[in-house]
């Protein structure tokens, strides 16, 4: 089975920014939470140390390669698969084939001879592929399977380098991988707070602080939703017009426009919404102030239903 790898953007190509996968990377958690289980994500709470994906100009090119990638599958708890690195010209960035293993051939485009410190970034995707396919874990389409790959390479510690490739300036752009630079930043921010771990110091390229501190951001806002106490006020009063209205219109539909959903049914009025950690929605009854644990991650919620 061919797979075409983590993308290459030509030098000076733009470079999308924002949140427009947030979907599907949402559903990405979740698919990896239920794939591994809490305890099983919970293995990797400690990230890829830098000096482990570090790679100088003086080093062997194939034998610092075969070293970095030796580095992530030991990482990735794939103690009986080995990566044969080797380098050529082609469109992708990398590409590996998967097969049944316990060898994987994985080709790096011949850039990274002279790019050497991105040469783990571009190993953590293919790897990561290796992980997966190993799994069993795959969405449909090409897309959404690439966007399947960043996240969990992000969310299990080794992404940031991912988004430490990327570098945008006046004279030159750089990204790899199929999220965007925020996107990516949203994912570490997720696993930040998660496993209580900080990435940025590790960054070396400031494009990639700065995405990460959007993503962060974006990622706070996860926790401060409705019905979680850490709502903020205007939240909480627009959850409370949404709440008297489900009473009064028990037939109304969802709105869209909000994370959560209120249901009546033979115990009276719930609601319904995303884990702030792993995106399984959560069902509670509306009866105030309530402490609950998602099923999917066991992340403790304080709740205002």
């Amino acid at each position: 089975m061919g797979d075409s790898g983590v993308t290459n953007r030509p030098p000076g190509a733009p470079v999308a920014h924002g949140f427009p996968h947030l979907d599907t990377v949402r559903s990405a958690i979740t698919a990896l939470y239920r794939r591994l289980s809490a305890d099983g994500v919970r293995a990797y709470a400690t990230s890829l140390a830098p000096v482990d994906a570090a790679f100088g100009d003086e080093d062997d090119l194939h034998l610092g390669a075969q070293r970095v990638a030796r580095s992530l599958v030991q990482h990735l708890r794939l103690p009986d698969a080995r990566m044969i690195v080797g380098f050529r010209t082609m469109e992708h960035a990398a590409s590996v084939e998967l097969t049944a293993g316990p060898e994987y051939f994985i080709e790096l485009n011949d850039r990274f001879r002279t790019h050497r410190r991105d040469i783990g970034a571009a190993l953590s995707h293919e790897i990561t592929h290796v992980l997966l396919h190993r799994l069993g874990l795959e969405f449909p389409g090409t897309r959404a399977n690439e966007i399947l790959t960043d996240t969990t390479t992000a969310y299990l510690g080794t992404g940031w380098l991912l988004l430490d490739a990327f570098r945008e300036d006046a004279t030159s752009r750089q990204k790899l991988g199929y999220l965007t630079p925020e996107e990516f930043g949203y994912v570490l921010a997720k696993r930040a707070f998660a496993f209580d771990e900080d990435p940025s110091p590790w960054f070396t390229s400031p494009q990639a602080y700065t995405a990460y501190t959007k993503g962060r951001q974006r990622a706070l806002d996860d926790l401060r939703r409705p019905p979680l106490t850490a709502a903020g006020w205007t939240g909480r009063r627009r959850y409370a017009k949404d709440r008297r209205y489900a009473q009064d219109h028990p037939e109304a539909g969802p709105d869209p426009n909000v994370p959560y959903v209120f249901e009546t049914g033979p115990q009276g009025l719930r609601v319904s919404f995303p884990c702030p950690t792993c995106h399984q929605r959560i069902r509670l009854p509306v009866r105030g102030r309530v402490s609950a644990r998602c099923g999917l991650c066991r992340t403790r919620l304080e709740c205002d239903t």
